[in-house]
């Protein structure tokens, strides 16, 4: 019986790495749990989904508005300063500077915007305070440690007890309603697998590094309290986003990752990335994981007030279908590009800062033509473009500019 359920095993793991399945990425046996995970995950991103994008980006720019006529300042602090708390954009300003946020955690849930804006992760749960780094028992997760609070099925606020760095022995695979938020302490996720978000919503992750993030050869991992299963290998992400939705990342430091650093594919919706700051990496960010998944129609994202550092090459972010709002972030000497988009994906890229790379070719708008002839971009320019025409690849497209 044992020599059955092992050849059993080993099928199943030929058959998925012939036949992979977008619509099942890493998940050996697609079983009726991540049927049900999957189908409540669709209807959630149906119910996040805005049908007036440009309402959502009119209330971003209002707020950022409203914090520039509240400040002395009417631009972005980039460099150093005395000291004193600087918090010169409404999503820091909501929470960054007041006394009490440690006593109030919570309140941070309050703070995000842009299309994640519905975003509360385990707001109104309770604490879970990880004080173990190891990473151990995939299937049986210790108490106290980051994989066994992410499986819990109610929303949970998960806290740090001290610094640590955490070496993920396989992805880390998370249930809905959390918040992991490491303010106050230094985290490092390093050295071995990512955050995978699959079919789950209302997910926040705040204030920690993730780098150095290795495939990992899967195996048997629970992804769930009542549930664990099969899964193949995974990418090397640092933050996977798979059919997810209301999900807000926020200041990450992120670098030197496998594959990508941020990615949201197959239908995912209704995302802020925010005042992270990115370094050191080739594929930054993919939003729409090919050009056959038409489901990544619904992906809507606010790329904001980031700082894509010196050592990027390209995908920041490289766009397929959906709408994406990229506003206020800050580029610095990119090798290859800097945003990119295919299948007619709509980009406005609005008061961002371009400082480009002296590589002639890596500073104008350029067009790849493909066999894809229905592919263009809708790309809405308002930003400061140093030293660049535009700093885009952008494949078969009819191009619309309003440049102020």
């Amino acid at each position: 019986m044992e020599d059955l359920s092992f050849k059993l095993l080993l099928l199943i793991i030929f058959v998925s790495s012939i036949f992979p399945s977008h619509t099942s990425a890493h998940i050996a046996h697609f079983d009726g749990h991540w049927k049900q995970r999957a189908e409540e995950a669709r209807k959630h991103a149906e119910q996040a989904y805005n049908h007036n994008p440009h309402e959502a980006t009119h209330h971003f720019n209002h707020n950022v508005t409203k914090a520039l006529e509240g400040s002395k300042t009417t631009r972005r602090n980039l460099g150093g300063n005395d000291g004193s708390c600087q918090a010169t954009n409404p999503i820091d300003q909501c929470w960054r500077c007041k006394n009490d946020w440690a006593a109030n955690r919570m309140r941070l849930a309050d703070c995000v915007l842009g299309f994640g804006a519905k975003t509360t992760g385990g707001k109104n749960g309770k604490y879970y305070v990880v004080n173990d780094s190891s990473d151990a028992d995939m299937v049986n997760p210790i108490p106290g440690t980051l994989r066994h609070a992410v499986i819990q099925p109610e929303p949970l606020w998960i806290i740090f007890s001290k610094s640590m760095v955490i070496t993920l022995s396989q992805e880390l695979i998370m249930t809905s309603d959390k918040t992991v938020d490491g303010r106050g302490v230094e985290v490092h996720i390093q050295g071995g697998a990512g955050f995978t978000l699959q079919f789950v919503k209302n997910i926040i992750i705040h204030g920690i590094h993730i780098h150095d993030i290795k495939p990992r050869s899967g195996g048997m991992i629970r992804d769930s309290v009542q549930h664990f299963g099969l899964r193949t290998q995974s990418d090397g992400d640092g933050v996977s986003i798979f059919g997810g939705s209301n999900i807000w990342i926020d200041h990450l430091s992120m670098w030197n990752c496998y594959d990508g650093l941020v990615d949201a594919i197959m239908a995912s919706t209704a995302i802020t990335v925010s005042n992270c700051k990115f370094r050191d990496h080739d594929e930054v960010m993919l939003f729409g994981g090919s050009n056959s998944t038409t489901q990544d129609e619904i992906m809507q994202i606010t790329v904001a007030f980031n700082h894509f550092d010196e050592g990027l090459i390209q995908r920041m972010p490289r766009c397929r279908f959906g709408f994406v709002h990229v506003v206020n972030n800050d580029y610095s000497h990119w090798h290859e590009y800097a945003l990119g988009g295919s299948q007619h994906p709509t980009i406005i890229s609005q008061g961002n800062r371009f400082i480009a790379p002296q590589n002639p070719f890596a500073k104008a708008v350029r067009t790849v033509r493909t066999p894809y002839k229905s592919s263009y971009v809708s790309l809405i320019l308002f930003s400061l473009f140093r030293s660049c025409a535009a700093c885009l690849l952008i494949d078969d497209f009819h191009l619309q500019f309003l440049l102020i």
